[in-house]
């Protein structure tokens, strides 16, 4: 089940993310200071949103009170790592949107955590503050001029948010030594102010200034323990600061520290999150590759059977997934040798198959002598959906030709990962299988689907009801159609309709102790299904 890549010896969860995430988990507003922030204390403006403006996005403005703005992956998808985002706007405004939320959301689909910054801003005399600030985008130097004691402000507020985040790093579940700090254009400013003007406690441990500005920083000094630098801009940046960017990596290099950069040829300043149909709209998936790289999305303390894997292996079991989804969609060829090996059932052999998706085949991976004792054959690949197992239900279940199938699928349709699904129409795929496999003399037990309360690779779907719903529907066609319902759900659920704690590692996968419930309750509804069939028999004769 649920993006897997296939592995012949283990289940193995895949990074591989189909969808950003809509929704995120956890939204905290943390206070930088207790007080009045250090030099700004005689400011009485209010902060205040502008949604009406030629920026034609929400800025926020009149910043005085600085603070961060907490967005958690789910526990079971973080991966300990941190960012702390400074969203853009000449010290006038924050891009509030396209340069913070929408970045933090990506990032929580990554596992992980982010933290929007609103750093202090110049005090804005209307309610219309990109209006005033075009007005004096024509003369740079007067503005860093008046921008000046602000920067200095801001900076000091970004080097307090990576102190807050390191110091609080277990209350967020992430680790003091993985804290990022990211900004765009004057949010660049800020990062790197950050970077030049830390100590140990408050420097960042990466950074990723996009399109930033760097003029306005007096001290560029590199430190000796610089952080590794991901750099992104557009060539045709219309502020001229392509230069900033390009110079910055010169020095980074120079300086014998690492760095990535990325001009892209269009795309003007302040792209951020926007969609304009070029290459930079997928530069955030390259800040994804250079995470990756630097092994920041892989988890500080793997587990379970992450504790088993390393990140070059998960790697290329995803290319050879993404290899199969373009060659082999419903992955028949996935058995094919195994298939070609079974000997037909002897005289009098109740031969039992188990079709399904990575809870299937992790049972045989996690307690492979329950399948071994009981001579179970296991047809389930990781991340499968039901209109892939319907594809695959002729080689893998009916050539096969056992007395009883069990079929455990479903919430991987819930989830998304072959596109949308309709709870009929996982139902309409189902009871596909169930009546090929009645034509073709086949008792069906159809299972349950696991509770689930969120899906970690795609949190915010809300499954549990969806699942509690399918469940009844699977359950009123099984009565219905002469077969047997096997209810795992009751006896795993907890009061969220979720998995209980203990019986899995991530809220979706069982772990020994899941399988261990789930084994009597298959155990016994084979039996019933065989009860059936022989009574069958018995009455034609």
């Amino acid at each position: 089940m649920c993006l897997f890549a296939a592995s012949r010896k283990m289940p193995v969860f895949t990074f591989l993310l189909l969808m950003i995430a809509s929704l995120v988990t956890a939204q905290q507003v943390i206070q930088l200071y207790p007080g009045k922030a250090p030099g700004s204390e005689s400011w009485t403006w209010q902060e205040k949103d502008n949604n009406d403006n030629m920026f034609k996005t929400r800025v926020v403005y009149n910043v005085a009170q600085p603070t961060l703005t907490a967005y958690l992956p789910p526990a079971s998808a973080a991966n300990g790592t941190a960012v702390i985002i400074a969203p853009g706007g000449a010290f006038h405004t924050l891009s509030i949107e396209s340069e913070g939320t929408e970045v933090a959301k990506w990032l929580n689909a990554k596992g992980v955590a982010a933290f929007v910054l609103k750093y202090r801003l110049v005090h804005s005399l209307t309610n219309d503050p990109v209006a005033e600030l075009l007005k004096k985008m024509g003369d740079f130097k007067k503005l860093d001029e008046e921008n000046d004691s602000v920067v200095t402000m801001a900076i000091a507020d970004g080097l307090k948010a990576v102190a807050y985040v390191r110091t609080h790093a277990a209350e967020y579940n992430i680790s003091p030594k993985r804290i990022g700090f990211m900004g765009f254009s004057a949010g660049g400013t800020v990062t790197m102010g950050a970077v030049f003007n830390s100590t140990a406690a408050d420097r960042p441990d990466f950074a990723a200034p996009v399109y930033p500005y760097i003029t306005a920083l007096k001290n560029q000094a590199i430190p000796p323990d610089a952080p590794p630098l991901f750099i992104c801009a557009a060539t045709d940046d219309q502020l001229g600061l392509a230069s900033h960017s390009t110079n910055l990596y010169n020095a980074w290099i120079a300086a014998k520290k690492p760095a990535e950069l990325h001009m892209y040829a269009k795309g003007g300043h302040g792209f951020g999150m926007r969609k304009n149909d070029i290459p930079t709209d997928t530069w955030i998936d390259r800040f994804g590759d250079w995470l990756e790289e630097q092994g920041l999305l892989w988890p500080v303390h793997p587990t379970g059977w992450m504790a088993n894997v390393t990140p070059k292996q998960v790697k290329q079991w995803q290319k050879e997934g993404e290899e199969r989804v373009k060659n082999d969609w419903p992955d028949i060829g996935h058995f094919a040798a195994d298939n070609k090996q079974l000997v037909p059932p002897k005289k009098g052999e109740q031969r039992v198959v188990f079709m399904g998706n990575s809870i299937t085949i992790g049972w045989k991976n996690i307690d492979s002598a329950f399948f071994a004792t009981h001579g179970y054959i296991n047809r389930g690949i990781s991340g499968q959906t039901t209109p892939q197992m319907l594809l695959r239900f002729r080689p893998d279940v009916i050539d096969l030709k056992p007395a009883v199938v069990v079929i455990l699928a479903g919430t991987n349709d819930i989830a998304g990962n072959t596109g949308p699904a309709t709870l009929e129409s996982i139902l309409g795929n189902i009871s596909s299988m169930a009546q090929l496999a009645k034509a073709s003399g086949i008792k069906v037990v159809l299972s349950s689907v696991l509770p689930v309360y969120d899906y970690p690779w795609k949190p915010g779907l809300q499954p549990a009801e969806k699942i509690f719903t399918l469940n009844k529907m699977i359950k009123a066609f099984a009565d219905k159609n002469d077969c047997i319902y096997l209810d795992y759900f009751t006896p795993m659920s907890d009061e969220r309709k979720g998995l209980k704690a203990g019986l899995g590692d991530d809220g979706v996968h069982p772990n020994l102790a899941g399988y261990k419930i789930m084994e009597p309750l298959v155990e016994r509804a084979i039996a019933a299904a065989l009860d059936v069939q022989k009574s069958k028999v018995k009455s034609k004769k």
